[in-house]
């Protein structure tokens, strides 16, 4: 596979993920966070991250606002529920490991 194609093909997965996590707006954060390391405000700070890389300046709210959609204001006010104490426990244990890792 030449570089050209396997960037399209990254880039059309990532479309992909983005759109089905539009859809998904029952699937909270904390549970993206708690099951698989990461959400859709990674996505959106990877995204960014990107862009800095290549010399573009793309600020925290419209890297949001790619992933999410919607303004992350209005995202939240709409689909976002209050975690329960079992899973803000668990986030809670999971980010003291990895920054217990980092640090380490």
């Amino acid at each position: 596979m030449d570089r050209q194609t396997e960037i399209e093909l990254e880039a059309a997965a990532f479309r992909r993920l983005r759109d089905h996590l539009r859809h998904r707006t029952d699937v909270q954060n904390i549970d993206m966070m708690n099951l698989a390391g990461f959400c859709r405000n990674c996505l959106s700070r990877w995204y960014q991250e990107a862009a800095a890389e290549r010399g573009m300046e793309l600020g925290k709210d419209a890297a949001r606002e790619i992933v999410y959609g919607m303004p992350y204001a209005e995202w939240r006010e709409k689909y976002q529920t209050e975690a329960d104490a079992g899973k803000q426990a668990a986030f809670a244990e999971a980010f003291a490991e990895n920054v217990g890792d980092k640090l380490g």
